[in-house]
């Protein structure tokens, strides 16, 4: 922290202020003051182990105010002549005022905080590439975001955890954003398209999360970015995967945007166009009248690509088994999945459903 600051804020106060006030280190030293002859010296009287209320000190002479307080350790102290009501309330007051400017510094000078304000779009985007270079920030550095939720029970150990992965800290970033979630800004190594580089990161913390604190987490991983300023939007990525892999991906823990599909689509439609949707496509009968046995035969051939003889061998059913049921459900719904156009309809019709009914279950969990 630099003296200038608070020597700055001591000369707005000055012509206020009837008494001497200053700032001293955690060794007693005084760093700025508004007699600037005591600068540099120590003051004697300061004992921070006694007499402390609200974490003012009074001595025998002057009163102190602690600032910067952390683990039951501090930075600076604020001073005042003398131990009266005056001197604690103007001795308050500048502690106020100082602790703000030391709080603004910091932020200003801290790339972790200037790197979450951006994530947060606290800054605009002319804003973004000037305090860059006031930080020394490279702006044009490919980089990924990962955003990592964690579920059941959050442990705040995992935000250290994942910082000892990355000891790199004016490079690579871990920060806390709530009790759930943390995000990493890793700079990367490739400047590929995609996120395969990012998906080995992702799979790096959850096995170490798996492993340390034997946690269950799911992870959003975003596309690069070309540009510090982008970071805002990949973030926005990160929870965008993370949404749509719980609807239409649950057995997977790691979500990348890029591979999201037309889960993506679907997730930015409205509910209302949703449900058009799926009483045009299923007009003769609604997707609700396809009992279990049936939702699995047509699941299990979509995955096995419409192929026929294979989807019965993965049923363990007959060949012709497997046809009956294709037409019963051509019946059903007027679709026949063996041609490829009906297929589709009814892919995208099923992924619909899933959409709606996860809206359905957060709507009633919430209620």
């Amino acid at each position: 922290m630099s003296s200038r600051i608070f020597q700055s804020v001591i000369s707005q106060m000055k012509e206020a202020a009837t008494r001497c006030i200053g700032v001293i280190d955690d060794q007693g030293f005084v760093v700025a003051c508004s007699e600037l002859s005591m600068i540099g010296s120590r003051l004697k009287d300061f004992r921070p182990v006694d007499h402390v209320v609200d974490s003012v000190i009074l001595s025998e002479s002057r009163t102190y105010k602690l600032i910067g307080i952390s683990g039951g350790k501090f930075d600076y102290a604020v001073f005042v002549e003398g131990t009266d009501e005056l001197a604690r309330s103007n001795c308050v007051l500048a502690a106020v005022a100082f602790n703000e400017a030391k709080t603004n510094y910091e932020e200003k000078h801290n790339k972790a905080a200037f790197v979450k304000n951006i994530i947060s779009d606290n800054f605009l985007p002319g804003d973004v590439y000037v305090r860059a270079k006031e930080l020394h920030f490279a702006t044009e550095v490919n980089r990924t975001v990962l955003l990592v939720r964690q579920y059941d029970h959050p442990e705040m150990a995992a935000v250290e955890i994942i910082q000892n992965l990355f000891p790199d800290r004016q490079h690579d970033f871990v920060l806390s954003v709530s009790e759930m979630d943390i995000v990493v800004i890793k700079e990367l190594t490739t400047n590929s398209e995609d996120s395969s580089e990012a998906v080995e990161i992702a799979k790096l913390i959850e096995k170490t999360l798996s492993e340390q604190l034997q946690i269950k987490c799911i992870i959003g991983v975003s596309t690069p970015a070309r540009h510090l300023r982008e970071l805002a939007d990949r973030y926005k990525e990160t929870q965008v995967a993370i949404d749509v892999g719980r609807v239409f991906n649950s057995d997977k823990s790691i979500m990348s945007y890029d591979n999201l599909g037309l889960g993506r689509i679907i997730y930015q439609l409205p509910t209302t166009l949703c449900e058009m949707y799926l009483q045009e496509v299923f007009k003769k009968n609604p997707i609700e009248s396809l009992d279990e046995d049936t939702l699995e035969t047509i699941n299990k051939f979509f995955e096995n690509n419409l192929n026929v003889s294979e989807t019965s061998r993965k049923l363990y059913v007959h060949r012709n088994t497997l046809v009956y049921r294709l037409e019963k459900i051509k019946k059903l719904t007027g679709l026949d999945l063996r041609e490829f156009d009906h297929a589709i309809v009814f892919k995208v019709a099923m992924m619909v459903k899933q959409y709606l009914d996860s809206l359905n279950q957060s709507n009633t969990r919430r209620v």
